[in-house]
C-alpha cells in the first residue's frame, strides 16, 4: 500500500524539456495529496509542486511558469512536466503521498519514493 515509485529522470540540455511520473496503489492515489520535492547536496529537501485528489495544485515560485504537475487517475500517477530547465533545478527529485485527514480519516504516515536524478547541463 505504501510505494511510491518515480521515474522519468536523466541528463537533459538547458532548456530542454523533461517528464517524471510517480505511481502509487490507487488506495493512496485517490486520497492523498501527492507532491513533488527536490533536494540537492547540503541543502534541505524542498517543495515543487503538489496536487490535491481534487486537482488542485500549488508550486514553489521558481517553477511556476515552466513545471506542470497533474494526475492520470486512469494509470494512479501523478506527472511533473519540466519545461525550460535550468543548471539549477539539477536534484534528486522525490515523490512524496502526504499524510493528512482526509474524508474524515487521519492518515499518519507520509510516502516517499526512493528519488530520480535529474541533471540540468550542457
Amino acid at each position: 500500500q505504501g510505494q511510491v515509485v518515480e521515474s522519468g529522470g536523466g541528463l537533459v540540455q538547458p532548456g530542454g524539456s523533461m517528464r517524471l511520473s510517480c505511481t502509487t496503489s490507487r488506495s493512496i492515489f485517490e486520497v492523498f495529496k501527492m507532491g513533488w520535492y527536490r533536494q540537492v547536496p547540503g541543502k534541505e529537501r524542498e517543495l515543487v509542486a503538489t496536487i490535491t485528489s481534487d486537482g488542485i495544485t500549488n508550486y514553489t515560485d521558481s517553477v511556476k511558469t515552466r513545471f506542470t504537475i497533474s494526475r492520470d487517475n486512469d494509470k494512479n500517477t501523478v506527472n511533473l512536466q519540466m519545461n525550460n530547465l535550468k543548471p539549477s533545478d539539477t536534484a534528486l527529485y522525490y515523490c512524496k503521498a502526504e499524510r493528512g485527514f482526509y474524508g474524515g480519516v487521519h492518515y499518519l504516515t507520509d510516502y516517499w519514493g526512493t528519488g530520480t536524478r535529474v541533471t540540468v547541463s550542457s
